[in-house]
């Protein structure tokens, strides 16, 4: 074989290993998906609050607890203060109170969650993304009235996406990405490469419990089962863990949901709704401003224990009604369903 056979052989290998490279993120991104729209209900309301990216229901006080960050606006260089609104799910015009007005810090909240002290009395829980140090912002809500106690750093918040408490000191955390920059972020995206984590915190001390994660992204605790459960929109995969006595993890096993989940939350009867990107490239270009829609899917889950579960569709749409859903949450015969940049969230 002369010289320019081999160069042609390598050339041809080289293109059949970088055809295989983009068809393998093509397709494990969801990218071939059709979506067919399929909507459980009627739109009761759809509220102009940006970028709800994350909401809790209080079932015991009913209410709902959500944040606001029009990261459409920041990314276009037109940073504004984010906000945590509270609505009173007893009265149905569903009209969002702003709880940090008041705030005097740089603050561009994502995700939320909150313990309950007492009637009407909460600790809240916050990632803020101000700043070139991520941040978890504490809270004490008492009633309508949010007071802010404190904010905490360290290290191992690397890039916060979701937090879960176990009371109102301890708390989970997941880190979405190792790497924020250069092409190691890039390899982290595209390559799908598990290297996030989860963190623990003590209420003194900050330890990673989990690990070899692909952008662990939304959180959850089943206090009945014990159980921790973490998004992968990487991977499709919700992974579930059981919590130790030391508050270690230990792994019991991945559920497949073929959509790009994102936040989790649980409704009365123990059910997960998850938020998801059934399309994780067309997300990306939206999220950058190159598309202007991104399809929305919101799944549930019914978790009885290893290999014991049922999964449904509950919620798909091209983006037209809303695009890029991060989260569900389900009061009575209410669905509410937020998202990353859309400028309205729907009931």
């Amino acid at each position: 074989m002369n010289r320019l056979n081999k160069f042609l052989l390598i050339l041809g290998i080289a293109g059949l290993i970088l055809c295989g490279f983009v068809f393998y993120v093509f397709y494990s991104t969801g990218y071939f998906r059709e979506i067919e729209p399929q909507i459980p209900g009627e739109v009761i309301q759809s509220i102009n609050l940006p970028g709800v990216e994350d909401m809790q229901v209080s079932y015991k006080d009913s209410f709902l607890l959500l944040t606001s960050d029009d990261r459409a606006a920041r990314r276009d260089g037109h940073a504004r203060q984010g906000h945590i609104y509270l609505i009173d799910l007893k009265d149905t015009t569903f009209f969002p109170i702003c709880l940090t007005n008041d705030l005097n810090i740089p603050f561009y909240p994502h995700g939320i969650n909150m313990f309950r002290q007492g009637h009407k009395s909460y600790r809240v829980f916050v990632i803020n993304h101000a700043g070139e140090e991520e941040s978890i912002e504490v809270f004490d809500l008492i009633d309508t009235t949010l007071m802010h106690l404190t904010s905490l750093k360290d290290e191992s918040l690397v890039h916060p996406n979701d937090i879960v408490a176990l009371d109102a000191e301890r708390f989970y955390v997941t880190n979405d990405h190792r790497y924020l920059t250069g092409w190691q972020r890039l390899a982290e995206d595209y390559l799908g490469l598990a290297l996030s984590n989860v963190v623990y915190y003590d209420g003194a001390n900050w330890q990673e419990v989990a690990n070899q994660i692909a952008y662990a992204n939304g959180i959850n605790y089943d206090m009945k089962q014990n159980l921790l459960f973490v998004a992968s929109p990487r991977h499709f995969l919700i992974k579930v863990y059981h919590i130790e006595f030391d508050r270690s993890l230990t792994w019991i096993e991945d559920i497949p949901c073929q959509t790009g989940v994102d936040n989790i939350e649980f409704d009365q009867n123990g059910k997960l709704w998850i938020g998801c990107h059934p399309s994780l490239l067309t997300f990306a270009a939206y999220a950058k401003g190159k598309k202007p829609l991104s399809p929305s899917e919101i799944i549930s889950i019914e978790y009885r224990g290893k290999g014991n579960y049922s999964q449904e569709s509950v919620f798909l749409d091209d983006g037209q009604l809303i695009s890029a859903a991060t989260v569900a949450s389900v009061f009575g015969k209410w669905l509410f369903i937020g998202n990353v940049m859309d400028n309205h969230f729907l009931i």
